[in-house]
């Protein structure tokens, strides 16, 4: 199994590169990788120890693959399979599939770090090539756009490399586990850095401008799989090392019912979807030792939505509740909306059940909060009219579908004893909740939230908030 981590790892890069040498193989090349990544996930997930490898002793620097990395490593596997489909009878040129790959290696490679120096260099990886996905339309918005999360995520990252600095210092190593013996400061510099990269509570305003202005398949790698690249290595320190345990739990809480409190009354399509996958992340994070399976079920309704979203006739919320949506698009359009409001039969249903058993009491309102917030922001869409109106889709527009739609159909075996009339009962109390959340108040109320927090200088404000925040928060654990 090392010497397949360690081909599997390089893979997604050569076949990247490959891509120049055979162009008329692009899309077959891409896909490759995309698969391959999908049998090592799934080999991984069966494996009945982890996979253990020191590339140097001396400095902690190595790899750690175990059935919680699994979950991650599949998201990624069939968001890009999706997405490589999609873009299958595009004019997209090698060049974009070669950065797709890059993006998928690095965030595999992300994956798989154990300790914080692999982790900064693939993050920096992730960040480029997200930054050249974001831009690949190359107008003056996107531009601006993606600068400005290329700017962010560096400034983020530089806080985050003295943090592991110091960690060093400490520990006289590099890995995770040096995080417990590091000074509070070097916590609140790491931690700034992940948060930042994950947009995870205030400090991820940058988030729905960037996810909402990408092109649909971009955003649905940003949003399937990117962020969750940071949100890993947060699981991992909270299972590492338990004095941080309550600061990743607690700011789940937060990121969970903040994302939902910016969602419900959005009416832009793409940015509810961006502030949902942030209340998203928080679900992963509010119970770390169940978060893949949270990942894993977030990551292919979220690709899937933005791929819908793509087709839609307007991303107004209101437009399309006057004029409808073709029946073609309401159907898959439905089934994620069930999903992620955690209706049984998807795989949402199961990672609903399953992370709500694992809360502290301390959480069980506030997630409950953000579980009816979630279906009331989805009811939007679930309630949407359908058209008998023809509509032509490409055959990998489908195919995607398929790969997503059937993964959440597949992944209730993940968790099969979710299934009794107990757990059943309560999520569709919950869903109930939320649509009538919506029906008595949401749709009700005509709110314009402001949009000044996402501006450069108070993101980049914000920063310097979020630092003192945290620092103190790690002095007083």
């Amino acid at each position: 199994m090392n010497v397949l981590t360690l081909v599997w790892i390089a893979s997604a890069f050569f076949l990247g590169f490959g891509i120049y040498f055979m162009p008329s193989l692009t899309r077959p090349l891409a896909l490759l990788a995309g698969f391959f990544s999908l049998g090592y996930g799934l080999a991984l997930g069966v494996q009945p120890e982890p996979v253990v490898l020191r590339l140097l002793d001396s400095f902690g620097v190595g790899l750690f693959l175990d059935s919680l990395t699994s979950f991650f490593i599949i998201t990624n596997a069939l968001v890009t399979i999706a997405v490589i489909f999609t873009l299958w009878e595009s004019d997209k040129t090698p060049f974009f599939f070669t950065q797709i790959l890059i993006l998928h290696g690095s965030v595999n490679g992300a994956f798989a770090s154990t300790d914080w120096i692999s982790l900064y260099v693939a993050l920096e990886v992730v960040g480029i090539a997200a930054f050249l996905l974001i831009t690949y339309p190359r107008n003056e918005r996107v531009i601006w756009v993606g600068l400005r999360y290329l700017l962010i995520s560096n400034v983020a990252m530089l806080f985050y490399l003295v943090g592991a600095v110091l960690v060093y210092e400490s520990h006289h190593s590099f890995d995770f586990v040096g995080l417990g013996e590091a000074p509070p400061e070097a916590v609140a510099l790491l931690f700034l850095g992940l948060l930042v990269k994950g947009g995870i509570f205030t400090l991820g305003f940058w988030l729905p401008m960037t996810h909402a202005t990408a092109e649909a398949p971009v955003s649905a790698l940003l949003s399937g799989v990117v962020v969750k690249a940071a949100v890993l290595p947060l699981i991992r320190c909270a299972l590492l090392v338990a004095a941080v345990e309550p600061l990743v739990r607690g700011v789940g809480v937060g990121t969970a019912l903040l994302g939902v409190g910016f969602a419900l009354f959005e009416s832009d399509v793409k940015r509810v979807l961006a502030w949902s996958t942030t209340s998203q992340m928080g679900f992963i994070l509010a119970a770390p030792e169940v978060g893949g399976f949270y990942a894993l079920a977030h990551g292919l309704v979220k690709a899937a939505l933005f791929l819908l979203a793509g087709q839609l006739p307007s991303r107004d919320v209101r437009e399309l509740a006057q004029q409808g949506i073709p029946r073609t698009l309401g159907i898959p359009l439905a089934l994620a909306s069930f999903s992620i409001s955690g209706f049984p039969l998807l795989a949402g249903f199961g990672a609903k059940v399953l992370t709500m058993k694992n809360l502290l009491p301390w959480q069980v309102g506030g997630m409950t909060g953000a579980a009816v917030g979630t279906a009331a922001i989805y009811a939007s869409s679930f309630f949407l009219p359908w058209t008998r109106t023809p509509t032509s889709l490409p055959r990998g527009f489908w195919a995607a579908m398929a790969v997503l739609l059937g993964g959440l159909l597949v992944a209730n075996g993940v968790y099969y004893e979710a299934f009794t009339w107990g757990n059943i009962v309560k999520p569709l109390g919950i869903i109930a909740g939320g649509w009538g959340l919506y029906w008595g108040v949401v749709r009700r109320l005509q709110v314009r939230l402001p949009r000044f927090l996402e501006q450069l200088e108070h993101l980049l404000g914000m920063m310097s908030v979020g630092l003192v925040v945290l620092f103190w928060l790690a002095w007083s654990w």
